[in-house]
């Protein structure tokens, strides 16, 4: 049995992975990083989660949502003691984004890497339309 799927893809491997997956009113996004689309990378944690959160914006806003519809998200970091020390400013990063406190579950886990090692965290999310 096959299901109705609606992907939106783009980067430089957008023949690989969809950035997002529809089906039904549910959107599974791709772990979205701390780069723009030209290649920027954050300098640090902090920036690459403002970066990430904007990606996450990017890609929801192509399947017609926003972060609003964000219910569950998982963030994945290289270092929990440096994720621990700048919490208060990666919780305001976070809260930024969401124009205030979101109500969404939320998983943090330490990884050993992430695709690129100068990447320090990556976000993946699920939201319902």
């Amino acid at each position: 049995m096959s299901i109705e799927k609606q992907t939106y893809r783009a980067g430089p491997y957008k023949n690989v992975f969809a950035q997002a997956v529809k089906t039904g009113n549910v959107i599974h996004l791709s772990g979205q990083v701390g780069m723009d689309s030209k290649g920027k990378l954050g300098a640090d944690m902090v920036e690459q989660t403002e970066i990430a959160y904007a990606n996450i914006k990017h890609v929801l806003s192509e399947m017609g949502a926003s972060l609003d519809n964000i219910v569950d998200e998982t963030m994945f970091v290289t270092d929990m003691g440096e994720f621990m020390t700048k919490g208060e400013a990666l919780l305001g990063a976070r809260a930024k984004a969401y124009g205030g406190v979101p109500e969404v579950c939320q998983t943090v886990v330490q990884v050993t890497a992430l695709v690129m090692p100068e990447l320090k965290i990556e976000i993946k999310c699920v939201a319902h339309v």
